[in-house]
């Protein structure tokens, strides 16, 4: 969506055609139209997308000491960017700060400017399309009212940051709508349609584009009719009634994260249960709450969390060719249209999914329709899950298309074989699709570990195979590591990157390697659970340690879920490879294998499985040791972890530091309160790290022995 400013009625008087100076303010332009309505856009200098920091809120108090002195009829604030309304508060001014002192006296006067805003004596009207987050929404909420173009979003996503709005949000938000709505929306962190938005009461009206003109004028007249707020939210004003709804709060949030890792939530939560009705008190506390938070160390690293992601976003562009080079690349046909996956297994069929839910044409081929069936149905049903309409999810299923005879292969430009990890098999599959492929199409495989010089030795054209390994569930696993080797054409891997920005994923660029980047470092960490059970443990006890370490499951439930065969597969792999660094994997678990006990897919491994959930005991095993979660058995799984990605930072196997603890988090799930594998062995003290390797490497044996890498890293 463009949005084109003079689009309404309003005549903005912005200077000559094609004039974008903002006069006498870097980041905001200000006009008035004919009525006298005064429109302010927020066009954030050398940014695509608008955010808030000190210099775009002071040069907003200095306007709005200007239109205290001369008044408009009405007052509406907008985005000049397309990208969308406000993505929030711009977290880097917070990166690094140790201090709460100054964070309070900073966000004192922030509260101060929109409080202004809030006052000012015309009628002010946010409009609001795209993305309306965080701070962008504090802002629209300090306005009288707010109008939402079709297809916007409003959320306060801060509590993945490890905060809770800081803005005034907490008050505002609970005193506007429902404060259970209200809470739901800061503790989740997701997101609102306009739709639902309108019927929460966040806004006024929700409208298509062309009928701005016209909504803006009823609303400077004041005939806007505010959203209806519902009678009961005074009733939380209540104390007791406040307490009960936060207990119930407390205890829906402690069964998702633990409160010593992620205190925000809960901060938020004291904070109504404490002030909630009592304006100044609510003011006073967020202010003081959000400095402690942001200034902790879970929310530093969480905002170190946030730039790592933005850094593989910005690898994904790397991708993204200049406009001359587009055309260029348009003439030639090589633009990417057409997805042809072959093999609609599990991880086949979800990324052919994805892809037709990413808006791409994408045939499915596969030698059993019924596998191809089941993987529409997952299609559907990924489709509800993400609250499409009836067309909206019409047209991802119109998208893909079963393909029994492979004939989308002559089309592709993107052909992506996801058949199981034997090379023989992979090796026929590409004789065949080379047969058929069009000049100019890449060759993907979706392989997990097995390294492309392997599976590159058939092929005629290596120079446009390469890796694209996602992780599963597809649509959750926002990682793609993208594998090259030494004769891979650098614009089929530029096209590649562009391609996994398309489906809104993020790159981890690898070089090719045993078991790559993700696995490489995870195949320890899971072999070791394994060594534990052998030893006598139970799978609860050692899936707690590392739940008490911050990974979001155990690694002996993770070996369930992705496969105790694909483990073992991947771990004698490895070993095979690596040498003695992989520890042998004991026989009884092979006999399991053996069994058909592969995990969850086969309802039992290590647990039972049912409705998709493992059922675990509580019980300890006979004779188990009392203590024995402690950091040394969680030193036993996490440092063989830590150990790996120092050897494939050595190797040269990822770029750097960054993109390896970035890859690791959302590869992974490694505890993102910790910053990254590497960011934590640092936080911790790397020579803590190598004596502890080397106490484990001798009572345990020679796989705990320090990677020379750490030497670089200290």
């Amino acid at each position: 969506m463009v949005i084109d400013i003079l689009s309404h009625s309003a005549r903005l008087e912005l200077g000559p055609a094609g004039d974008q100076s903002p006069g006498p303010w870097q980041h905001w332009r200000l006009a008035r139209d004919e009525q006298s309505i005064a429109w302010l856009l927020l066009d954030r200098r050398g940014a695509r997308v608008n955010t808030l920091d000190e210099e775009v809120l002071e040069e907003l108090d200095d306007i709005l000491a200007t239109l205290e002195q001369d008044p408009p009829q009405a007052l509406v604030i907008r985005s000049a960017k397309p990208s969308g309304f406000c993505a929030g508060a711009d977290v880097g001014m917070f990166r690094g700060v140790g201090d709460p002192l100054p964070v309070i006296e900073r966000l004192r006067r922030a509260h101060g400017i929109l409080d202004r805003l809030e006052r000012l004596a015309v009628t002010t009207v946010a409009v609001i399309h795209g993305p309306c987050l965080g701070g962008g929404l504090e802002l629209a909420l300090a306005c009288d009212r707010r109008i939402a173009i079709d297809g916007a979003t409003l959320g306060f996503p801060e509590v993945l940051l490890g905060l809770h709005p800081g803005l005034g949000g907490t008050y505002r938000a609970t005193e506007l709508i429902d404060p259970i709505q209200a809470m739901t929306l800061m503790l989740t962190g997701k997101s609102a349609p306009a739709a639902k938005a309108k019927a929460l009461g966040l806004v006024d009206a929700v409208i298509p584009e062309r009928h701005l003109a016209g909504a803006v004028a009823t609303a400077a007249a004041g005939k806007l009719a505010q959203a209806g707020r519902p009678w009961h939210r005074r009733l939380f004003a209540i104390p007791w009634l406040r307490e009960l709804a936060a207990r119930r709060m407390v205890a829906e949030t402690a069964r998702k994260v633990n409160r010593q890792f992620y205190p925000a939530p809960f901060a938020l939560i004291n904070l109504w249960r404490n002030h909630g009705g009592h304006r100044k008190g609510m003011r006073v506390g967020e202010i003081k709450s959000f400095a402690r938070l942001v200034t902790s160390a879970t929310g530093q690293n969480l905002i170190r969390v946030f730039f790592l992601r933005e850094t593989l976003k910005g690898l994904a562009n790397q991708g993204v060719a200049s406009r001359g080079q587009a055309d260029q690349v348009a003439a030639s046909g090589q633009v990417i249209r057409h997805i042809h996956v072959v093999g609609a297994g599990t991880m086949g069929g979800d990324i052919a999914a994805w892809c037709a839910f990413s808006g791409f044409r994408v045939t499915l081929a596969d030698r059993d329709p019924s596998v191809i069936a089941a993987a529409v149905a997952r299609a559907a049903t990924l489709c509800e899950r993400k609250h499409l309409d009836r067309p909206g999810k019409r047209a991802v299923l119109d998208r893909l298309i079963p393909d029994l005879a492979g004939d989308g292969a002559r089309r592709a430009d993107i052909l992506i074989e996801a058949v199981p990890e034997d090379t023989a098999i992979k090796a026929s599959v590409y004789r065949e699709l080379e047969a058929r492929m069009k000049p100019g199409a890449i060759l993907a495989t979706n392989t997990s570990s097995i390294p492309l010089e392997t599976l590159r030795a058939g092929l005629d054209r290596p120079e446009r195979f390469l890796g694209l390994h996602f992780f599963n569930p597809v649509a959750q696993m926002q990682l793609v590591e993208l594998v090259s080797h030494d004769s891979v054409d650098g614009a089929c891997r530029d096209r590649a990157l562009a391609f996994i920005k398309a489906i809104d994923r993020l790159p981890a660029p690898v070089q090719s390697a045993p078991g790559f980047l993700v696995n490489r470092v995870l195949t320890p960490y899971l072999l070791e659970a394994m060594l534990l059970l052998d030893e006598g443990l139970t799978a609860e006890t050692i899936d707690q340690a590392a739940v008490d370490f911050g990974m979001p499951v155990g690694p002996v439930e993770l070996a369930d879920q992705v496969g105790l065969d694909i483990c073992i597969a991947v771990g004698d792999m490895l070993a095979e490879r690596l040498g003695g660094d992989i520890p042998a994997v004991p026989g009884w678990i092979r006999d399991k294998v053996a069994a058909g006990e592969t995990g969850r897919k086969a309802g039992k491994g290590f647990y039972s499985w049912r409705d998709g959930a493992p059922l675990k005991q509580r019980q300890k095993a006979a004779g188990e040791r009392e203590g024995k979660r402690d950091r040394d058995l969680a030193d036993r799984l996490i440092l063989p972890l830590l150990n790996a990605c120092v050897a494939c930072l050595r190797e040269g196997i990822v770029a750097d530091a960054d993109v390896l603890d970035g890859a690791v988090i959302f590869g992974t799930g490694f505890a993102p309160f910790r910053g990254g594998p590497l960011h934590y062995a640092r936080q911790r003290g790397i020579g803590d790290i190598v004596s502890s390797l080397e106490l484990l490497a001798a009572s345990h044996g020679g796989r705990f022995t320090p990677d020379p890498g750490w030497r670089d890293l200290s």
